[in-house]
């Protein structure tokens, strides 16, 4: 079942990967075995993607890191949207992800 990715929602990295900096990427490596194969193959981040990551912490929604990133990198609020929408619906879908409840 996919879950809808809102902008109101709080995300963090999941309890079953780490994440490691390695030169400029961020490589994710899932520890929990499932079904397919491919869910257990490493994830890598380009420049963007740590950009993203570096801010899914379980504190700020997705609306505030999308204002984050507009302001740092002078891009429209719309581009950098559909690029944080993307990433976390790819990395939900992965179970690199979860949902949060905010304290």
């Amino acid at each position: 079942m996919k879950t809808k990715v809102t902008l109101d929602a709080v995300y963090a990295a999941s309890n079953d990967i780490v994440a490691r900096e390695i030169e400029s990427k961020i490589i994710i490596i899932p520890f929990a075995s499932g079904v397919d194969d491919t869910e257990n193959e490493p994830y890598i981040l380009n420049t963007s993607g740590k950009a993203i990551w570096k801010r899914l912490d379980g504190r700020r929604s997705l609306k505030e890191i999308v204002a984050d990133l507009t302001a740092e990198f002078n891009i429209s609020g719309g581009e950098i949207e559909k690029d944080v929408i993307g990433l976390v619906e790819e990395l939900l879908k992965k179970r690199l992800l979860v949902e949060v409840s905010r304290a």
